[in-house]
């Protein structure tokens, strides 16, 4: 992450301290992500231990992602309130004991329970490593940072499966969680003990006595600001394609409407993880070199996504060929690195002590498309006799709602972006010696 250019006035310095500690939290985002998505590869076992049909076993995807969402704004807030460190913390403390009680749940119940308490502490994590980052290194780098942590949150998801599949196969449903849940205490340790929320003498000004009307003027000043509203509808429109197939359905898409067996489906959602990976570290040098390529970069992603699902839908016969479906998965694999494009609408529209909060506002975007189009699918499925097709159709309704309002603000965000280039020059200019 280093550059040759220097550092913007005020900026923290970066450097090798900066990326130790900026591991810490990112080695705390991976571990939330190897819990979130170990769910994904006991689907069966999970059906068996607890006695329940596909309808209730997907409950426990939307119930995680419900809680994720909700929790991002207020998660945003204490963030900015109580520091990255603490927040942090709580967030591991939660996902670990989350994990541990799936682990030892037999009810269905407890077991919903236990996925709802892992989805709070996992909802800590991100938003705080951005923050994190945003404090240690220049804030040149922002893009490149942001894309990096993404970027280990699939290899999360790559643990998940290549990992603890066997494991689960091997030694069972609760040696497995049980075992998994010890990285959770792990990370707890180093967090402890190395993580620290700022650079000496980059100490961010003291926050305001907190009360209902400090809330209200965070969430209201972040909102206001056109830039954080396109960085939401951003990762609305990009994130959700990518997760809905990864989380839920797209196995069942490529193996009941595509006629492939589980191992080449497999496959497929493999190579969106990993084109994920590598999409990710060319879209966030792109950004970081070139701020104007932001747009154009979402604006392609949406449309290559919307062709290659209309190309699929809409092939003649029973199904697609093989070609077309790695072409679809390979645009769904940079689905993600699109959507952390949102977050950089979002930063250098509010000051470093509204990061958190209007990260939170962008990070429901995504979140809230997904869910919309989880449960629309099923309606559909369900109602047409498992027509995907016809289901799979909701993703060019969720898809045309966010781009009409990008299409929307992106003018508004262009002028804010030069009202602001102006007024810093204008007061470097004015700054004595």
């Amino acid at each position: 992450m280093s550059s040759s250019s220097p550092a913007l006035p005020g900026d923290p310095p970066g450097g090798r301290r900066a990326m130790a500690v900026w591991a810490v939290g990112v080695g705390v985002y991976f571990v939330a992500i190897v819990f979130r998505t170990s769910l994904g590869v006991a689907g069966i076992d999970a059906a068996e231990r607890f006695h329940i049909n596909a309808s209730a076993l997907s409950t426990f995807s939307i119930l995680q992602l419900l809680v994720y969402a909700g929790m991002q704004i207020p998660v945003g807030l204490m963030v900015d309130r109580m520091g990255t460190k603490k927040v942090l913390a709580l967030g591991v403390v939660l996902f670990t004991a989350g994990q541990l009680c799936f682990a030892l749940s037999h009810s269905y119940g407890t077991a919903l329970a236990a996925r709802a308490l892992l989805g709070c502490g996992d909802a800590m994590t991100f938003i705080s490593v951005l923050r994190l980052g945003a404090r240690w290194f220049p804030a040149r780098h922002g893009p490149m940072v942001a894309q990096v942590a993404a970027l280990f949150g699939m290899a999360g998801n790559l643990i998940s499966t290549l990992v603890l599949a066997p494991l689960l196969h091997l030694h069972g449903w609760t040696a497995t969680f049980a075992g998994s849940a010890s990285a959770g205490v792990v990370v707890l340790v180093l967090l402890l003990a190395f993580l620290r929320d700022h650079p000496e003498g980059y100490e961010p000004a003291p926050a305001p006595r907190a009360g209902a009307g400090y809330i209200r003027q965070q969430i209201a000043r972040a909102w206001r600001e056109p830039g954080t509203r396109l960085g939401l509808w951003v990762h609305f429109t990009t994130q959700f394609p990518a997760i809905v197939f990864l989380l839920l359905w797209g196995m069942p898409f490529l193996v009941e409407a595509e006629g492939l067996g589980r191992e080449g489906a497999g496959r497929l959602l493999t190579l969106v993880v990993l084109v994920n990976m590598a999409v990710g570290l060319v879209y966030g040098q792109i950004v970081a070199r070139h701020h104007a390529a932001r747009l154009p970069l979402v604006l392609g992603t949406i449309g290559a996504t919307a062709l290659l699902w209309a190309a699929v839908l809409a092939w003649p016969g029973t199904h697609a060929p093989m070609w077309l479906l790695i072409a679809l998965c390979a645009v769904l694999g940079a689905c993600g690195p699109a959507s952390m494009i949102g977050f950089d609408f979002a930063r250098p529209a509010n000051p470093p002590e509204r990061q958190g909060t209007a990260s939170g506002i962008v990070n429901m975007g995504g979140f809230t498309a997904s869910i919309t189009t989880l449960l629309a699918i099923g309606v559909v499925l369900d109602a047409t006799g498992d027509d995907y097709r016809a289901a799979f159709s909701a993703f060019f309704v969720v898809q045309a709602v966010g781009l009409a309002q990008i299409l929307r603000l992106r003018d508004r965000v262009r002028r804010r972006e030069r009202e602001r280039v102006v007024a810093s020059r204008v007061e470097t200019v004015h700054v004595p010696a």
